[in-house]
C-alpha cells in the first residue's frame, strides 16, 4: 500500500489528493480499525479526537468562538459544555448542531474580524477569535450569558496585560455596540 496515511486522524480527501482509490481508503481503514467520527473523517481506536480539530477539518471557515474563546483566554473558569463556533449566515450547519456544536452566524464581511490562529488545549492549530473579538462577541451576545459572566469576563480581560482597548473599541464600533462596551467598561474602571 503507499505510504502517508499512517497517521492517528485521517480523511477521504486526504487519500484521494494522495492517490488512493475507495477500495484502498476503505480498507486501510478495516486493517487498522479505524473509527468514522465524522462525514469523511476517520481516527485510530485510542485516538483521542479534539471537537475543534474535527470542526476545522469539517468546516475551514468556521471559527472558535465565544464560550470556547472565553475560555481558552483565561476569561471564565467554566469549561465549554460544547464545542463553539462562529460560521457566516447561510451556511447550513445542521450537521454541525447534531454533531453535538453550538453554532453562532455572522455575515460574511464580519466572519474574519479577529480571527487568528492558536494552539488549542491539545496542542492543534485551529482558527479562533482574539480577546478583542471575544469581548465583542459577549457583549453582542449577552442575552446568552449570565450577568456576573459578563461582568468577571470583563474584569479578567481589564486586567490583562496584552489587552488593546484601541482594538477592541475599533471592532465595537464595526459591531455597532461601542455605547454599549463603554457602558460596561465605565461601570468597571
Amino acid at each position: 500500500m503507499k505510504k502517508g496515511l499512517n497517521k492517528e486522524i485521517i480523511t477521504t480527501k486526504e487519500s484521494r489528493i494522495k492517490g488512493y482509490s475507495k477500495k484502498e481508503f476503505y480498507d486501510f481503514i478495516k486493517e487498522n480499525e479505524y473509527e468514522k467520527i465524522s462525514h469523511g473523517i476517520y481516527a485510530s481506536k485510542d485516538t483521542f479526537v479534539d471537537p475543534l480539530l474535527v470542526l476545522k477539518m469539517r468546516c475551514p471557515r468556521a471559527v472558535a468562538s465565544h464560550d470556547e474563546a472565553l475560555y481558552y483566554f483565561g476569561l471564565t473558569d467554566r469549561e465549554p459544555l460544547k464545542p463553539t463556533c462562529t460560521i457566516n449566515s447561510g451556511y447550513n450547519a445542521s450537521k454541525l448542531k447534531k454533531a453535538g456544536y453550538k453554532i453562532y452566524y455572522v455575515n460574511n464581511n464580519l466572519l474574519d474580524i479577529g480571527k487568528t490562529k492558536v494552539i488549542d488545549n491539545f496542542g492543534n492549530e485551529i482558527y479562533m477569535y482574539n480577546l478583542e473579538r471575544t469581548i465583542c462577541d459577549l457583549i453582542r451576545n449577552r442575552n446568552n450569558f449570565e450577568v456576573i459572566e459578563i461582568s468577571n469576563a470583563l474584569k479578567k480581560y481589564l486586567k490583562r496585560k496584552d489587552k488593546n482597548i484601541d482594538l477592541l473599541f475599533k471592532y465595537a464600533k464595526v459591531f455597532s455596540i461601542d455605547k454599549i462596551i463603554f457602558n460596561y467598561l465605565s461601570i468597571l474602571l
